[in-house]
């Protein structure tokens, strides 16, 4: 049980990097569709929080959340790196991997909870449209499945740990 939990794990952690850090080109390098979709929930905010929250959404807020995304996806991987040291020290690696796992899990779902609200809640709506151009509903899709994967990554995680699994 406690091989096919870390096999599910892993899955879910490579899903997961591969959406993350797959995105963070786009967030850090101001691409004109991740302009689009902070712009348009930055201008959305505006109307709640004021123009000046709501441009600073609009401005930093592809930076901010892909450093959050980048940060998760760390914390996602340490698992493999601390793995990768025992091999060269030759020391027990023990059940960490549980713990990171856990905590990457409900980051994950932390982040994707606010894509997907933004994705419901503002403009923006679950099939991006930019200059004629729509993203088919991908954006939303992985939002919503990250979303549902960190839970779980938690909760088979926790359940790993508390049944000695």
């Amino acid at each position: 049980m406690a091989k096919l939990i870390a096999v599910i794990s892993w899955v879910i952690v490579a899903w997961m990097c591969y959406v993350f850090l797959g995105s963070l080109p786009y967030k850090f390098t101001n691409h004109p569709d991740t302009q689009h979709i902070f712009t348009t929930i930055g201008d959305w905010l505006g109307g709640f929080l004021g123009s000046g929250l709501g441009n600073l959404f609009g401005q930093f807020g592809a930076y901010a959340v892909g450093t959050f995304e980048l940060i998760t996806s760390l914390v996602l991987l340490v698992p493999a790196l601390l793995w990768l040291k025992s091999l060269m020290t030759k020391t027990a690696f023990g059940n960490t991997r549980r713990n990171w796992h856990q905590l990457g899990g409900l980051m994950a779902s932390a982040v994707m909870a606010g894509a997907v609200f933004f994705h419901l809640f503002t403009p923006l709506g679950i099939e991006v449209l930019h200059n004629g151009q729509s993203d088919g509903g991908s954006l939303f899709k992985a939002a919503v499945s990250i979303l549902i994967l960190g839970f779980v990554l938690f909760g088979i995680n926790r359940f790993a740990a508390r049944s000695n699994v």
